[in-house]
Formats: structure tokens, C-alpha cells, sequence
């Protein structure tokens, strides 16, 4: 559980250093990326989301078995920025610093589904333990 416990520990922590910030950029991202944000009700409620996530990742981070379940899901959050954002710098539609961003979502969103995997090793081994021992098993 430690690996799963810390992989989302330090996506929580990246993620709300990272996004957090945004919600005092709006004039700078349209700045430094033409045109200005003419939609701040979009902006505003993707950076909020993305904050919500991030906030779910470190609930995750404290009981991984519990939240197990969300993993895969969490993996996709990280896969629905990730690889839109590979493609659009593919197609000539998306800036060089934007792919930094969209790789380090798509390892986190690999180290995700590979804390699912190991969560599930550990957990399986927990109940072969409990019944081997002549324990009830946990349900």
C-alpha cells in the first residue's frame, strides 16, 4: 500500500502546486497564449475541477485500499488531458511546454493503474493470509 499511498500523495501535492495558481492567470494566459480567455466560466470551472481531482488524490493517498475502486478512474483523468494534448502538438495545434505538462499526467496516470495492480497483489495476499490463519475474511 505504501507505493499506492505515496503515487498519489505526490499527484495531489504536484497537482494543486501546479493548477492552484491558475486561478490568478487568467490575463497572463491570454498573454502569453493569444487570444485572451473570452470564456472565463470554461476556464475557471477547468481549473476548478482540475483542483477537485487533485484534492481526491490525496483522500486516495491516505486509505488506497478503501478508494481502489477510483483508480482506474483516476487513471483516466490523467489519460483525458494527456493524450489530447499529444495529439494536438502531433497535428501542429498545441505549444511544446503544453506536452511537458501532458506526459507527466500520462506516467501519473500510468503509476495509477499500476498502484491498482499492486494494490490488488497486496490485498489478495492480506485475505490469503486472514484464512490461512483461520480468521474470517474481510469483506
Amino acid at each position: 500500500m505504501k507505493f499506492a499511498r505515496n503515487v498519489f500523495l505526490i499527484a495531489g501535492i504536484y497537482g494543486l502546486l501546479v493548477v492552484t495558481p491558475q486561478y490568478f492567470m487568467e490575463s497572463r494566459v491570454g498573454r502569453t497564449s493569444p487570444p485572451p480567455v473570452t470564456h472565463p466560466e470554461y476556464f475557471y470551472g477547468f481549473v476548478g475541477a482540475v483542483v477537485v481531482w487533485h484534492v481526491l488524490f490525496l483522500v486516495m493517498s491516505r486509505d488506497p485500499a478503501r478508494y481502489r475502486p477510483m483508480m482506474p478512474v483516476a487513471a483516466l483523468e490523467k489519460l483525458a488531458f494527456g493524450a489530447p494534448i499529444v495529439i494536438l502538438y502531433a497535428q501542429g495545434r498545441a505549444a511544446l511546454p503544453l506536452v511537458g505538462a501532458a506526459v507527466i499526467d500520462l506516467i501519473l496516470g500510468a503509476l495509477f493503474l499500476l498502484s491498482f495492480w499492486k494494490t490488488a497483489e497486496q490485498l489478495s495476499g492480506a485475505d490469503y493470509r486472514l484464512q490461512s490463519s483461520g480468521a474470517a475474511s474481510p469483506t
